[in-house]
């Protein structure tokens, strides 16, 4: 129900579903190192042998020796954690002689049907790493663009014929690294593991502090003195981290050299951020506690904040993936997790919470005030030094390794290129086309239901208890909802859970219809914290089901550019209803303002008598506001009409038809047909 006080959650888990799957597939590959050793290079001696009948040793030898380099064999290497999931999982896969390219049949465009039941029990694998990840409110549009490098090399092969992908075919080798188990806690770590981790959390955390700020805060301290329209406006603001797969590919491609691949973007973009989060904190009396707030102004700088945060958040996934050694990987989306979910509640509950001027006299004074604890403006200016300390010890104390001479050029025309390849596809057309209606029914319920009971009467801090009770049942629903996920119909569960939240935002109408006047009961709050986990019990089902399906059907020669532009559309879905949504309810709503005179009483139609300002104009005519039309109540309707109509008709009958299908008709031919890139 109040979903609008996080990121959308297909784009908050699948920051961790990218970093989990490459380190999931690091494992993997190392393994399989020393068994694919011996048994790749026998089958591969098997295969001259063959071919050369009764030639001398000595032939036999050189023969073996080309044979290993025309197959690719993969068998002592596993890929650089700069590398993708893909290629990891794939190159380790590549490694087991049972399923090398050797002496097998071959299906369809040379791919065995071995390889393709291959690749999907990898690829749900990666899905079910990713479905356990923590936060639903912070990290799922967050994945969306870091790692569109991570296309596969997997080789293919038709009758003796294989063909090298491009950068294959440029001498681009893995490297080999020593077996090693990985460390089972933190405290195992080494020095240098346990410095890049505690790196790694302070650089989510700091992503997480403007996120939390404009998906969260600021929305609900501008209500008082919004309308619904113009929080609607507002709401642009967080945009780009539903789009950054757009620019993510040149993050990935432009650098400094002498600098690094990373804190070339990292280190920029975080003195913005810290530039601009001082400059508002010196400036809030006006941005944001006058009586009329400018919403274009802060729609701006909000953007500005977003969209540099999100670009960080790229730079710092691919920079996770080689900070921290091959064995250990698997700690990056731990600190992943950690931090952003940390940044992210700081800004949100934690702040609404001491922001409040009654949470803060109840709770830690003997003798009430009238300011809070914590106020907006230095909230703001703690965190910009927090940002430019951060800032300094990257630039003075922390060092990136340098460009090695094998790391390939990021060809960011040929990412793009391949992203329209994808988008042609008329089932990922149909698919594209599911994801931009399926939030429509429960997009009022998801942007506008916490507003409305603030408005009602709701206090911030029981709003922020409420998201806080229903956290810890994220963790729990995420680990039930990967197990219901992992079978043969990944979207059936996604389908039974988007009836639940349909159901969910009928109940948050009738939540809203029946709110008492404040103070309100236990009871009542009770309620409001049922509706809350239960709307993120159907949200936390539907992301993991969709997520499963992603890492299913996704072509794994180009896994990584499939697998964001599917979550980059996916989380779009439920960011572009909001703006209608707020526009709606003002249109919608008649409110009047009633002002009794000595001659009776009038009416006057009051053009925004929902906020506090404007009830507070009412109140300067000596006359009290009056919802005659409340516009919640017809743009749920509608909304939940409009999904179940969906659902039954077009949704439903499509997800059920795109799931039957194999994975060929997901594939994507390349330069002409072909299979390279």
């Amino acid at each position: 129900m109040l979903q609008s006080v996080g990121i959308d959650r297909n784009a908050t888990n699948g920051a961790c579903s990218l970093i989990a799957a490459r380190a999931r597939a690091c494992k993997i590959s190392q393994s399989v190192h020393h068994t694919s050793q011996a048994g790749g290079r026998q089958a591969v001696g098997m295969v001259a042998n063959t071919a050369n009948g009764h030639a001398k040793h000595s032939s036999q030898s050189s023969e073996h020796k080309a044979g290993s380099a025309a197959s690719g064999n993969s068998s002592a290497t596993t890929l650089k954690p700069a590398r993708s999931s893909d290629r990891l999982r794939q190159r380790a896969a590549a490694s087991k002689p049972e399923e090398s390219d050797m002496l097998r049949s071959t299906g369809p465009r040379g791919r065995s049907i071995k390889d393709d039941e291959k690749d999907k029990l990898e690829l749900s694998e990666a899905g079910l790493l990713a479905s356990s990840g923590i936060s639903e409110t912070v990290v799922n549009g967050m994945t969306n663009g870091a790692s569109y490098h991570s296309n596969s090399r997997l080789r293919r092969t038709s009758g003796s014929q294989t063909f090298l992908s491009a950068e294959e075919k440029d001498g681009l080798v893995a490297k080999p690294v020593e077996e090693d188990a990985g460390a089972h806690s933190i405290t195992q770590l080494s020095v240098k593991d346990r410095q890049a981790f505690g790196l790694l959390v302070a650089l989510y955390l700091l992503q997480g502090i403007p996120v939390g700020l404009a998906f969260g805060s600021i929305p609900y301290l501008l209500r008082a003195k919004m309308s619904y329209s113009q929080i609607g406006v507002f709401t642009l603001s967080t945009y780009p981290y539903s789009l950054k797969l757009l620019w993510s590919p040149i993050v990935d491609s432009i650098f400094h050299v002498k600098t690094g691949r990373r804190k070339s973007w990292i280190m920029p973009v975080q003195i913005i951020v810290g530039a601009i989060l001082y400059w508002m904190g010196n400036n809030v009396s006006q941005l944001i506690e006058a009586d009329v707030p400018n919403v274009n102004l802060l729609t701006s700088l909000f953007f500005l904040l977003v969209f540099f945060a999100a670009t960080q958040d790229i730079a710092v996934d691919g920079w996770a993936l080689t900070l921290l050694s091959k064995e250990n990987l698997s700690y990056a989306s731990t600190a992943q997790t950690v931090g952003l979910n940390t940044g992210y509640f700081l800004s949100f509950t934690v702040f609404l919470a001491f922001n409040s001027l009654d949470f803060s006299n109840k709770y830690f004074r003997s003798t009430p005030l009238d300011y809070p604890l914590l106020s907006l403006a230095a909230y703001l200016k703690f965190w910009a030094f927090g940002f430019f300390a951060v800032t300094a010890y990257l630039a003075f104390i922390q060092k990136e390794d340098p460009v090695a001479a094998d790391d390939p050029d990021m060809d960011t025309k040929k990412v793009y290129k391949i992203m329209y390849s994808i988008c042609k596809l008329k089932n990922v057309q149909a698919f594209v086309l599911v994801h931009l209606v399926a939030k429509l029914g429960t997009a009022t319920n998801d942007a506008a239901t916490s507003l409305k009971l603030l408005e009602k009467g709701l206090s911030k801090e029981d709003l922020a208890l409420a998201v806080l009770c229903d956290f810890p049942f994220q963790i729990i629903f995420g680990y039930l909802a990967a197990r219901w996920s992992t079978g043969k119909q990944p979207l059936k569960p996604w389908l039974a859970a988007m009836w639940a939240r349909l159901g969910m935002a009928i109940v948050a109408m009738l939540l809203v219809h029946s709110f008492p006047h404040p103070p309100i009961s236990t009871t009542f709050f009770l309620l409001v914290v049922s509706c809350t986990v239960g709307s993120s019990f159907a949200s936390t089902v539907q992301f993991v089901g969709i997520n499963a399906y992603h890492t299913q059907i996704a072509d794994p020669l180009i896994g990584g550019t499939y697998m964001t532009l599917l979550n980059t559309v996916s989380n779009l879905g439920g960011t572009w209803p909001r703006y209608f949504v707020l526009q709606g309810i003002d249109y919608f709503t008649v409110a009047t303002c009633h002002v009794k005179q000595e001659d009776g009483e009038i009416f006057v139609k009051a053009t925004e008598c929902v906020s506090d300002h404007g009830k507070a104009a009412c109140a300067a005519l000596g006359g009290e506001c009056q919802t005659d039309r409340d516009g919640y109540f017809i743009v749920s309707s509608l909304c939940v009409l409009a999904g179940t109509l969906l659902l039954l008709f077009f949704i439903q009958p499509a997800a059920r038809r795109l799931q039957a299908l194999p994975q060929t008709a997901w594939r994507v031919r390349l330069d002409g047909g072909t299979r390279r890139l």
